[in-house]
C-alpha cells in the first residue's frame, strides 16, 4: 500500500487505497488539507494538501483551488518539493508562494511559476502588506560564536562555546534565531530586506511554535505590530513576558505597548480602520498555562480593555469582523473547539458554532458570499477524521464542508462509535471522558482497552486528529479508548486547569484511577493498558507505581522519569520552575528548583517517579527521541535501565532523528507496528 511517485517531477500523488481495516500505513496515506486562503473577490479558494510516500520516507504539500462553493478543486502545482504559505496577488491573476525556501510567482492556475528571490538563508514564511508592494519575511540570523570567530587559525575545530542558558531549544542548539526583515516585493523581484530587529540577539517570530501570526500590518502599511520577548540567556529561560511592540516602517522606530504586562502577549491583529490592535494576553509571568484574555486597544489614547474578563476559557486565533465593531476568536469550552464573537459596543460574548456537534474548528478568516455578505472561512477537524475546509455563516453559525480530501478512505473503513462520559471526580468534581468503542462493538463480548494519559500537562482532549496519537486508530485495532480530560486540562475553566500547578503526583492520578475503574467496571472491559507521552509519559511512569494492579502494560513516550534530573536538563526554565511551586525567577529562595526551601517543590521532587520504581511490576515500554531537548532521552534510558533492574518486563526504543514527537513517516509506522504489538503482547 505505497504512494506512486511521478518520476518525472517527483511530486507525490494523492493515494488511492483499498481496505476496510484502518492501519498506521492507511492513516500515513490521507491526505493532510491546510491554510485556505480566500481569492480577494471571494469566489475561489487557494489551499494546501500534504500527501506521504511511505516508502520514499517523505510527504509533499501540493496547490490546490477551488470554487467558494467547494466545486471543481483542481490541483495546480506538481512540485518535488513541498510548497507552502501561498497567497493571491494581483487581484487574484496571479499567486506568490514558498519552495526550497525561495519565494516564487505563478499565474492563478499554477503554471509559468519563476523564481524571485535569493535570500541567503532561506525565507521561512512571508506576509504580504496590504496594498502588495512589500512583504515581511523570516530568515535564520547568526546567533553564535564559531570556533573561528574566536581563533582564526583552528579551522577545523568543532566545538560549541556556551555561557549562559538557553543554548538549545526543543530539538536544536540555538545557533541560528529566526529574525523579520521587510522588503520591497514586486511580481518579478524581491527587495533587499531590512532586519525589524537591527541585528539584536532576540527572536522575531519566538521560538519554538511561532510564525507571522506574531507580526501584523497596519491596513496602510505604515505600521508593523508583533510580538516579541526581548531577552536572552538566563533571563529568557525564566520569562515567559513577550510584549507586543508597535514599528514604524519609514523611521525604524520601535514602542512597547504592553509595558508593565509581564506574561505572553501575542497575536496582535490591526483594526480594519487601523485605529486599534486586538492581541492575546497571559497576566502572570512565568506561567505558560495562564488564561488567555483578548485584550483591544485603542492606539489614539493607549487605552487598553480586556474583552473577555467574565471568560474563563483560552480565546486563541483573533480575527476582527469587516466591520471593526466586533472581534472573532477560537476557544475550546467543556472539550469543544468552537469559534466565538466579541462585540465591542455591549461586551457581549456569543458562541458562534453549534454547541451540540462534535468538531474542533480553526480560527476565523473572513471573506465575501456570492451575495456580498460576510462569510467565514477555516477548517474543522474530529476523532473520526482528519481536517477539512469548511464555510461558516456568521450569522447563525451554520457551516458545510467544502473540501472532501479523505472522503473515499474514509467511507471505506469500519464505523467507530465515539462516546461522552461526565465521571465525578474524588474532589466532587465532573470530569469529560471521552471513550471510543472498536468497530462492530458488542457489549457481551470483553475487549481490551487503552487508557491515554494526556501531555502538557495544561493540554486538552478535544476533538483532534492526529497522526502521532490517533484515536480512532487505536479503536480500530479492537480496543475500548479511554480519554480522561484530568485536572489540568484547559478547557473546563481556569481553576480544573490550575489545579495540577503543584500537584502532579496528586488529584489528576486520582482521576486516572476514577477513569480507570469506571470503565473497567463495565462487564465489556478486559485488561487495559495506560499509555502516554510529555506529561504523559510522567503520568504513566507515576502510575506504574501506584496503580495497584489496575493496568496489564504501559507505554511512556518521552516521559519524565526523574523529576530533579529533569529540572536541571530542559531548557525552557519558567515551565518546570511554575509547576514545582517557584515564581520563574532564578535563584529564589521559593523556586521550584530541588534545592530550594519551597515546600510545593519539595512534596514533587519527594514523589518524583524514579523514588517509585521498587513498586514496579508491570511490564513497560519506553519509548524516547534523541533530538527531544525539552524532555531529554536519558530520562526514558534511566526509566528502562531502572525496569531492567527492577526485572520488569520492559522495551525500549530510541529514534535518533526524532525530537519531542516522532515524525519521518517509516519511524511513524514503525512506532505504531510496535506499540500495538506490545498492547496486544500483554492486553489481549
Amino acid at each position: 500500500m505505497t504512494v506512486a511517485c511521478n518520476t518525472d517531477s517527483g511530486y507525490i500523488k494523492k493515494p488511492r487505497v483499498k481496505t476496510d481495516h484502518y492501519t498506521p500505513e492507511v492513516m500515513r496515506l490521507m491526505g493532510a488539507v491546510s491554510d485556505p486562503q480566500p481569492s480577494p473577490d471571494g469566489s475561489k479558494i487557494l489551499y494546501g494538501v500534504t500527501y506521504t510516500s511511505i516508502e520514499e520516507n517523505r510527504s509533499c504539500r501540493q496547490l490546490f483551488v477551488m470554487n467558494a462553493d467547494g466545486s471543481d478543486p483542481v490541483q495546480i502545482t506538481k512540485s518535488p518539493t513541498s510548497i507552502s504559505n501561498a497567497r493571491w496577488i494581483e487581484d487574484g491573476d496571479k499567486m506568490v508562494y514558498l519552495t526550497a525556501g525561495q519565494m516564487y510567482v505563478c499565474g492563478a492556475d499554477g503554471s509559468k511559476a519563476r523564481k524571485i528571490s535569493k535570500v541567503e538563508r532561506g525565507i521561512g514564511e512571508f506576509k504580504l502588506s496590504p496594498d502588495g508592494t512589500k512583504v515581511l519575511y523570516t530568515s535564520d540570523f547568526k546567533n553564535y560564536t564559531a570556533p573561528t570567530d574566536r581563533y582564526p587559525d583552528l579551522k577545523r575545530a568543532n566545538v560549541r562555546t556556551i555561557d549562559n542558558l538557553m543554548y538549545r531549544h526543543w530539538d536544536h542548539f540555538v545557533e541560528y534565531v529566526p529574525h523579520t526583515y521587510i522588503a520591497s516585493f514586486k511580481p518579478d523581484k524581491l527587495g533587499k530586506g531590512v532586519d525589524i530587529l537591527d541585528g539584536e540577539p532576540f527572536e522575531l517570530p519566538t521560538e519554538p511554535w511561532s510564525g507571522l501570526e506574531q507580526l501584523s500590518w497596519s491596513p496602510d502599511g505604515k505600521y508593523i505590530a508583533y510580538s516579541c520577548r526581548k531577552l536572552t540567556g538566563r533571563e529568557y529561560a525564566f520569562s515567559t513576558n513577550t510584549d507586543i511592540y508597535l514599528y514604524d516602517v519609514a523611521s525604524r522606530k520601535c514602542e512597547n505597548l504592553t509595558e508593565g504586562m509581564p506574561g505572553y502577549d501575542t497575536d496582535p491583529v490591526f483594526s480594519p480602520d487601523g485605529s486599534r490592535i486586538a492581541w492575546l494576553s497571559m497576566e502572570r509571568g512565568g506561567y505558560e498555562a495562564d488564561r488567555v484574555r483578548l485584550f483591544v486597544m485603542d492606539l489614539a489614547t493607549r487605552a487598553r480593555r480586556e474583552l473577555t474578563a467574565n471568560f474563563t476559557y483560552n480565546a486563541e486565533s483573533p480575527a476582527w469582523s469587516p466591520d471593526g465593531g466586533s472581534v472573532w476568536f477560537a476557544a475550546t469550552v467543556e472539550g469543544l473547539g468552537q469559534i466565538w464573537k466579541a462585540d465591542l459596543a455591549t461586551g457581549a460574548l456569543n458562541r458562534v458554532t453549534p454547541e451540540n456537534e462534535w468538531f474542533d474548528f480553526g480560527g476565523p478568516v473572513f471573506t465575501k458570499d456570492e451575495f456580498g455578505g460576510d462569510m467565514i472561512v477555516t477548517t474543522n477537524v474530529s476523532m473520526l477524521r482528519p481536517a477539512e475546509i469548511v464555510k461558516v455563516n456568521p450569522a447563525d453559525g451554520s457551516w458545510i464542508q467544502l473540501t472532501h480530501e479523505n472522503d473515499e478512505i474514509l467511507s471505506q473503513l469500519e464505523e467507530i462509535k465515539v462516546e461522552d462520559r461526565w465521571l465525578p471526580t474524588t474532589d466532587g468534581g465532573k470530569m469529560l471522558t471521552w471513550v471510543l468503542y472498536p468497530p462492530k462493538f458488542n457489549p457481551s463480548k470483553v475487549y481490551p482497552s487503552i487508557l491515554v494519559c494526556l501531555g502538557g500537562p495544561q493540554s486538552c482532549f478535544s476533538q483532534s486528529w492526529s497522526t502521532r496519537w490517533n484515536y480512532r486508530l487505536m479503536a480500530s485495532q479492537g480496543y475500548i479508548v479511554v480519554l480522561p480530560n484530568r485536572h489540568g486540562t484547559t478547557g473546563f475553566g481556569q481553576a480544573w486547569c490550575e489545579q495540577i500547578s503543584g500537584d502532579y503526583p496528586g488529584q489528576n492520578m486520582q482521576d486516572y484511577f476514577t477513569a480507570a475503574d469506571a470503565l473497567k467496571a463495565e462487564p465489556y472491559v478486559g485488561k487495559m493498558a495506560a499509555i502516554g507521552a510529555s506529561y504523559g509519559g510522567y503520568s504513566v511512569y507515576n502510575l506504574a507505581g501506584i496503580h495497584q494492579g489496575r493496568f496489564s502494560a504501559f507505554i511512556a513516550h518521552c516521559g519524565i522519569f526523574n523529576q530533579d534530573h529533569m529540572y536541571m536538563e530542559t531548557e525552557e526554565m519558567w515551565f518546570p520552575d511554575w509547576d514545582n511551586g517557584g515564581v520563574a525567577q532564578p535563584y529564589a529562595k521559593q523556586s521550584g528548583a530541588p534545592w530550594s526551601d519551597n515546600p510545593v517543590a519539595k512534596r514533587h521532587y519527594a514523589n518524583s517517579p524514579h523514588l517509585k520504581v521498587k513498586n514496579w511490576d508491570t511490564p513497560i515500554m519506553v519509548i524516547h527521541g534523541e533530538k527531544d531537548f525539552r524532555v531529554p532521552y536519558d530520562q526514558g534510558m534511566a526509566a528502562f535501565n531502572a525496569a531492567q533492574m527492577m526485572g520488569v518486563e520492559s522495551k525500549m526504543l530510541l529514534f535518533p532523528e526524532e525530537n519531542h514527537w516522532v515524525l519521518k513517516p517509516q519511524n511513524c509506522v514503525y512506532w505504531h507496528r510496535e506499540v500495538f504489538d506490545w498492547l496486544d503482547r500483554w492486553c489481549k
